[in-house]
């Protein structure tokens, strides 16, 4: 594809894309390098909102691959950014972990169960009855509800597990009101990611396993899409959808310069 070589920042998603179970994928590595030498801006993108990107940085890292902190923006960030932007020091009743709470709390919102802006639910490995109760009582009463991401399951050792979307679904159901998701397949995640290292969309590409979210995603957002094949989809899955990415990659390892770049150090 022609734009390739136009292409100047990068957005990539994490799993399935740069790591398989906490296990580097082929090339992701010197991809990353490859960014760092040559100053291309870039950001690891994930759809979980439990973690920190301190965390997610330190998790990484024990993977194999280096990526700061601030190279990392997760749907807690790209929620937390949303809200300042709507209402900049706002309220907020949060069912969530460190991700969100951290986020949210660092963008000047207060956490509170009394008469909140938002309901915000955010990735958990502890629902709560009570919470999702406290949660569904604050909406009907007015607050705005709000989702960090849209994945109905997330994957475990044992199977597959509830996830934020599953929860959602249940409080709409009691509510009869429909969250407001700001993760993947919302192109709002990506031009949040965009605006952090000052990107434009006609010369950034987004890489990402799943065509349902990652790719989706990355077209209305008028980005240079590149799929691969490392995480969920293969061909059959990609004719099940409309649309097509720019490029169908097997791995990002495609993605790494064959000549040697001269490094400063």
């Amino acid at each position: 594809m022609g734009r390739r070589d136009e292409i100047e920042c990068w957005l990539t998603d994490m799993d399935g894309v740069l790591v398989h179970e906490n296990h580097p994928l082929p090339g992701a590595a010197e991809l990353l390098e490859q960014w760092r030498q040559e100053g291309a801006p870039h950001l690891v993108l994930t759809n979980n909102s439990i973690f920190t990107p301190r965390d997610l940085s330190a998790r990484l890292r024990a993977s194999g691959l280096i990526v700061p902190e601030e190279a990392i923006w997760t749907s807690a960030l790209a929620t937390a950014a949303f809200l300042t932007s709507q209402i900049p020091g706002g309220s907020a009743f949060v069912i969530g972990e460190a991700g969100i709470t951290t986020a949210l709390h660092e963008a000047g919102f207060i956490m509170t169960e009394t008469s909140p802006d938002y309901v915000v639910v955010g990735e958990t490995r502890n629902y709560s009855f009570e919470a999702i109760t406290k949660a569904i009582r604050l909406i009907i009463d007015g607050a705005r509800f709000i989702v960090t991401n849209p994945d109905a399951t997330g994957p475990s050792a044992d199977g597959p597990l509830p996830a934020t979307g599953a929860i959602a679904a249940l409080i709409t159901k009691a509510t009869g009101k429909d969250p407001y998701v700001v993760g993947k397949p919302n192109p709002m995640m990506f031009r949040s990611a965009m605006n952090k290292i000052g990107a434009h969309s006609e010369n950034t590409a987004m890489i990402g396993d799943r065509m349902d979210t990652d790719i989706v995603a990355g077209i209305e957002a008028g980005l240079h899409t590149i799929l691969v094949l490392t995480g969920i989809s293969d061909q059959a899955e990609i004719d099940r959808y409309p649309f097509r990415p720019d490029e169908i990659l097997s791995g990002v390892h495609e993605l790494v310069h064959s000549e040697p770049i001269e490094s400063d150090l």
